[in-house]
């Protein structure tokens, strides 16, 4: 009888590439995102988790999380809840605007504060931060960030924001592939109208990932969310918890 191990170590083999090849984007709920990049860096953003009544239960424990790196858009707590007992507990550096992440509890070695236009190194991933029009209170100013990653792909994660015209600029500069945008709406950011309005005037993404919404009212819902951006196939609704892989075509 023939050994099957070398049809196995083949087939981890395979995996293994196919897995070095992609972009894994597991939405947390709100605008909190866990990616894995195609070289295994780990990036969280935004972590509102244990009380926000979107996340899953099976992801609220916050020792679970390994990140290389978290990105921090801005200071309001349904964005920055629970950053520091997770940069705590996994060790890893914080990226946000320079005020903020220097008042942050956390030791020294893992504040990595800049600004507008800055950029930081982490794993095999460029992090570039980008503006955005909202408020940030205690700290700092908001920001959006453009993630590249080693195979030349970007991503855009907008931050609590309205469209501006300088969104033009993050698509001549960067030109992101895969877009992570806030259509909340209520009295806090743009609205899902607005944001469709924002990538049909300014991006051509492949891939449209809506955030900040149906986590409590008066912020939109998942059917007003699929209404505006009706007949738009390069959009994907993902329910909390729920993962997508996207492989370098």
């Amino acid at each position: 009888m023939k050994s099957i191990f070398p049809i196995i170590a083949l087939m981890v083999f395979a995996v293994s590439a196919k897995a070095q090849k992609q972009i894994q984007i597991t939405w947390l709920g709100h605008a909190a995102f866990e990616i894995v990049s195609p070289g295994g860096t780990t990036i969280l953003i935004d972590p509102f988790l244990k009380q926000n009544p979107a996340t899953p239960a099976a992801r609220k424990d916050l020792t679970a999380y390994k990140p290389n790196a978290i990105l921090i858009t801005h200071s309001h707590f349904d964005h920055a809840a629970d950053v520091v007992e997770i940069a705590r507990s996994s060790k890893a550096v914080v990226i946000g605007e320079f005020e903020y992440v220097s008042d942050l509890a956390i030791p020294d070695d893992q504040k990595k504060g800049g600004n507008v236009g800055g950029k930081f190194a982490v794993g095999d991933v460029t992090v570039h931060m980008m503006p955005a029009m909202h408020s940030s209170i205690p700290s700092g100013r908001p920001v959006g960030f453009v993630i590249r990653f080693g195979d030349g792909r970007t991503l855009y994660h907008s931050g609590d924001t309205w469209i501006f015209g300088d969104m033009a600029l993050i698509q001549e500069l960067y030109k992101p592939s895969i877009i992570l945008l806030t259509v909340g709406g209520g009295p806090f950011t743009q609205d899902p109208q607005t944001a469709g309005l924002a990538v049909r005037k300014y991006f051509t993404p492949d891939v449209i990932i809506p955030m900040h919404y149906g986590t409590w009212p008066p912020l939109a819902q998942e059917a007003d969310v699929r209404k505006a951006f009706e007949g738009m196939k390069n959009v994907v609704i993902l329910k909390p918890g729920e993962q997508r892989a996207y492989e370098n075509q």
